[in-house]
């Protein structure tokens, strides 16, 4: 951990220097950055607190197919925050027909097979079926999901299922859902862009609701 100023328990590794970007200073708050106690600057990866610029450096758990699975956990935050940012208040409630889950059951849903994973990683497997919440409470609720199970996967933690199993089970239908979110914006006349995500600026241990500014999208 040479030249490091702090490490973040299992997770990220903070580096101090000068903005190579030479960005202008802009305060985007969010509930991260509070927990941080500073502000990001917009689109560069870099924070400012007390005059130094500060960087998040992933450190990398010696398990691939581990660090396989924070790629996906961060892709999942990429793609569902996109699917649920700057919804209409209605959307929550809005159902493409009489049977069909609402988005705030579907968002409840995910919430809870996050939970589920971090359960099976640790070997307590349960499952609970929760209601929906006030909208953006579950959206904290899937990233604070995101980040527990993430932790985990980054720690030396032992892991009582195979990678594999928590990826074809919870993690396979998470990403299924947020595709059904994605698609019921466009139904409900809200719909998100599209976007070449292969381009996304998508990195293990960034599973928040801030994330890196679109690449290419498209309509």
């Amino acid at each position: 951990m040479s030249g490091l100023d702090k490490q973040l328990p299992g997770k990220l590794a903070v580096r101090k220097g000068a903005c190579p970007r030479s960005c202008s200073f802009q305060v985007r708050r969010t509930l991260s950055d509070k927990k941080r106690g500073h502000a990001p600057l917009p689109d560069c990866g870099y924070w400012k607190l007390n005059g130094f610029f500060y960087r998040e450096v992933v450190v990398k758990n010696s398990d691939s197919k581990r660090e396989m699975l924070r790629h996906t956990l961060a892709t999942l935050a990429y793609r569902g925050a996109k699917a649920v940012r700057d919804a209409p208040d209605s959307f929550a409630l809005f159902q493409a027909a009489e049977t069909s889950r609402t988005p705030a059951q579907i968002l409840a849903h995910i919430g809870d097979l996050l939970d589920w994973a971090l359960a099976i990683a640790k070997g307590t497997e349960s499952w609970h079926d929760s209601k929906p919440q006030q909208w953006n409470q579950d959206i904290e609720r899937f990233h604070a999901a995101l980040e527990g199970f993430d932790n985990y996967l980054a720690s030396d933690a032992s892991l009582a299922s195979t990678c594999e199993r928590l990826f074809q089970g919870p993690i396979a239908d998470a990403l299924t859902h947020v595709g059904q979110i994605a698609m019921l914006r466009r139904i409900a006349g809200a719909p998100i862009r599209g976007e070449n995500y292969s381009k996304a600026k998508i990195e293990a241990g960034r599973v928040g609701a801030e994330q890196a500014k679109a690449v290419r999208e498209f309509d």
